[in-house]
């Protein structure tokens, strides 16, 4: 075989390889969706509603039709203040703090069943925010997977406010999770990258209730910071638990300008309810 010939039988071989190969490479290579855009596809959380009615939430099976009155008459004055008359006077009036004097007097509870019912508007969104970074349980009640949150976002770790933000199989109800803890927590929430993201949350949605699950006002003085940022605040009262010296105490530091109102939980129990929520009222705590 002459030079010519095993130079074109080598040059021969080699097209036949890689025309072989060609497929595989193509298979490899294969374009994929960015990560990023998988990470922003989030599907909608399902809430847990079997859970959620048996333990007295607000979810719109046509029963309990009591408790769906009551937190009706809450809404009514709290969208009043956010869209109507009481919008001239307030700042951020459609950011409304969730508090109450000490842990476990229902707040969390209260909260849940508020954005629920403003849910059920026909012209408005809500967003409820677990900000009660050190003892998140928001997450937990509506039976949910944690995800990161607004401790992610305040840290830095999530770039924008629109991915810590989940849509639920509940149309106009939307979530941001606590996120992990972290030893800064109560630090993060008096911060001023938390003073511009309730701002952002105040301004970039004129049409939307924000409901912010924050920690109790005795004992954690970031809440005093975070409700310096709200428009409007619920504090939550347990009948023949919670005392007057309490309410005072919790109240009294309170921004002068923020619309208070008082909501009294658990006022009567019977056999068919854990909860209830059986009271509101309106005006100076005092």
């Amino acid at each position: 075989m002459s030079i010519i010939e095993k130079a074109l039988a080598k040059q021969q071989a080699k097209e036949a390889k890689t025309t072989t190969e060609e497929p595989k490479a193509v298979t490899e290579n294969k374009p994929t969706a960015p990560e990023s855009v998988i990470v922003n596809e989030k599907i909608a959380l399902t809430l847990d509603k079997e859970s959620l009615a048996e333990r007295g939430y607000l979810i719109d099976n046509g029963t309990r039709k009591s408790i769906k009155d009551e937190f009706r008459q809450i809404k009514r004055k709290l969208l009043k203040n956010a869209f109507g008359s009481g919008a001239k006077t307030l700042d951020n009036s459609n950011l409304i703090m969730v508090s109450s004097a000490k842990p476990n007097e229902g707040k969390t509870f209260v909260a849940i069943n508020l954005a629920l019912s403003i849910a059920l508007e026909q012209d408005k969104t809500v967003l409820l925010i677990d900000a009660d970074v050190l003892r998140p349980s928001v997450i937990r009640e509506l039976g949910v997977e944690d995800s990161p949150g607004i401790i992610e976002y305040l840290l830095g770790k999530s770039e924008s406010v629109a991915d810590i933000i989940y849509n639920t199989d509940i149309d106009k109800l939307k979530l941001i999770p606590a996120g992990k803890p972290h030893h800064l927590s109560n630090e993060l929430l008096a911060s001023e990258k938390m003073a511009a993201l309730a701002n952002e949350l105040a301004n970039r949605y004129p049409d939307r209730i924000v409901i912010f699950d924050c920690p109790p006002l005795i004992g954690v003085t970031e809440t005093l910071v975070l409700a310096n940022l709200m428009g409007q605040a619920l504090i939550v009262v347990e009948e023949s638990k919670t005392a007057i010296a309490d309410i005072k105490s919790a109240t009294e530091h309170l921004n002068e300008d923020l619309a208070i109102g008082l909501v009294l939980n658990k006022a009567i129990r019977s056999h068919k309810d854990l909860y209830g929520y059986y009271g509101y009222g309106y005006g100076a705590a005092d």
